[in-house]
């Protein structure tokens, strides 16, 4: 889509979001632009709640919140081994952060960050892109208040971006490309409080 990293920049993000396409860093430090045919979507009614996550919830023990360690959360997606989550990902994402379009919920439990995901906003589409846990359910608790801060806020599309059976366990719904871009098309005409 893009000659790999040369167009790294909040502008060229948030046009290649609005083409449906999301970055993949390489291990070599240039970033891949990429496409699902099996695009994950939840639905911003709310994603599915198990009876032991709701226990869980119900527990308390933990404090929500919002664009409070956008940096953090992001680095704590990245994986040992095989990570997509590059240095030159994360310096691009923040800038979109700190232009008011990239955005992070975190879960805390006292002044330890144990949960979190972030991803950002192009009209009325919320893409998602990563979230983490260190205890037990906070990645699950952090994306459910994720989906209903931004119902609250106004977005009418919240992409997950590639089906996986952890997302469909939470009842993330499959489309594909067409049908995404359908969605998609819709979604940019709306402004929100977050876009």
């Amino acid at each position: 889509m893009a000659p790999r990293d040369e167009r790294l920049t909040p502008e060229f993000l948030a046009w290649a979001y609005r083409q449906g396409a999301f970055p993949m860093g390489d291990d070599d430090g240039s970033v891949e632009w990429y496409r699902s045919e099996d695009r994950a979507i939840f639905d911003l009614k709310g994603m599915h709640v198990s009876r032991s996550l709701a226990r869980r919830m119900r527990a308390g023990g933990y404090r929500v919140s919002f664009d409070e360690a956008f940096e953090a959360v992001m680095r704590s997606c990245r994986r040992p081994s095989g990570n997509w989550i590059t240095e030159p990902l994360i310096a691009l994402f923040v800038a979109a952060h700190v232009e008011g379009w990239a955005h992070s919920c975190e879960v805390w439990m006292g002044e330890e960050l144990v949960g979190g995901v972030y991803g950002l906003a192009v009209g009325g589409c919320f893409c998602a892109e990563s979230m983490f846990h260190r205890k037990t359910d906070m990645s699950k608790i952090a994306l459910y208040h994720l989906i209903e801060r931004c119902r609250e806020v106004g977005f009418v599309l919240f992409d997950a971006q590639v089906m996986n059976p952890h997302l469909r366990s939470l009842g993330a719904k499959s489309l594909t490309d067409w049908e995404y871009m359908g969605l998609l098309t819709a979604a940019l005409s709306v402004q929100t409080d977050w876009s």
